[in-house]
């Protein structure tokens, strides 16, 4: 089992930045992806960015190209997502997943693939 805490959300102004933190313990030997999903009330969650156990591939979705940077530490075990030009829309929880992996490709981007889950934590944009 991998157990992964978020770290980071808050409250920022519309053109603000936050960066976001995810810390993975347990069996972290096993090689794992990872990925940033978000979810605002009444909508579904959806995938943010994510990527490879090798820090090699990454996904980002269409909304958030060119302001958020996903990146991942493998020594200290934590992935990252800086969190740039934050728009009210950008307003959700955003969790912290992680799946086991033997590949080496572009990481996964639906949730149901996801096996170990964080809390998560609340970002909030304000106009």
């Amino acid at each position: 089992q991998v157990q992964v805490v978020e770290s980071g959300g808050g409250l920022v102004q519309a053109g603000g930045s936050l960066r976001l933190s995810c810390t993975a313990s347990g069996r972290t030997g096993s090689t794992f992806d990872m990925g940033w999903f978000r979810q605002a009330p009444g909508k579904e969650r959806n995938i943010v960015a994510a990527i490879n156990w090798r820090d090699i591939y990454t996904y980002y979705a269409d909304t958030v190209k060119g302001r958020f940077t996903i990146s991942r530490d493998s020594a200290k075990n934590t992935m990252y997502l800086q969190m740039n030009d934050l728009q009210p829309e950008d307003t959700a929880v955003y969790y912290c997943a992680a799946y086991y992996t033997v590949t080496y490709a572009t990481p996964k981007i639906k949730p149901s693939d996801y096996r170990f889950w964080g809390q998560g934590t609340q970002v909030t944009v304000s106009s």
